[in-house]
């Protein structure tokens, strides 16, 4: 896979995406390609609105931190919090989980797995269909039909 690199303004919430950097603040080189989402979208198998919908599920599980881990983790999320004001840290990962599990919820139960296996934990999708035990390329129709669910759940127009 080829990479696409950008240069992101690091900021205390993680990369942003604005386009320049100035002369006085940090900034991070991040490889686009490395989400399959973001491989799927750049080449025209997701639409707008069914990247958009995987980015908001995604950041749901990491503001939820739901990501496996071995040991105690004292690293905050490093995720805005613009929708959550006026809860603290515990309140906002709950939060943050009943709409990641709503989401999945919403999508239905045999589409929850790839949603899981590519938006989540960043599988590419010829390893989660192997996985799944489903046929070559079958996984990129259900993984639309399980986005477009997620879209319309989020209320994405």
């Amino acid at each position: 896979m080829a990479r696409m690199l950008a240069t992101r303004e690091l900021t205390p919430e993680g990369p942003r995406r604005s386009a320049t950097c100035g002369p006085r603040t940090r900034s991070v080189t991040v490889n686009l390609a490395e989400s399959p989402l973001t491989w799927l979208h750049a080449r025209g198998h997701l639409t707008d609105r069914q990247f958009d919908a995987g980015e908001r599920l995604r950041a749901d599980f990491e503001r939820a931190q739901l990501s496996p881990s071995i040991t105690m983790r004292w690293d905050a999320v490093r995720i805005s919090s613009t929708g959550d004001r006026g809860l603290n840290a515990s309140e906002r990962q709950l939060a943050a989980r009943q709409r990641f599990d709503a989401a999945v919820a919403e999508a239905g139960k045999g589409l929850s797995d790839i949603l899981w296996r590519v938006v989540c934990a960043g599988e590419g999708l010829p390893a989660a269909e192997k996985t799944l035990d489903w046929p070559a390329r079958s996984g990129k129709l259900v993984l639309r039909i399980a986005l477009d669910r997620v879209a319309d759940h989020y209320r994405m127009v």
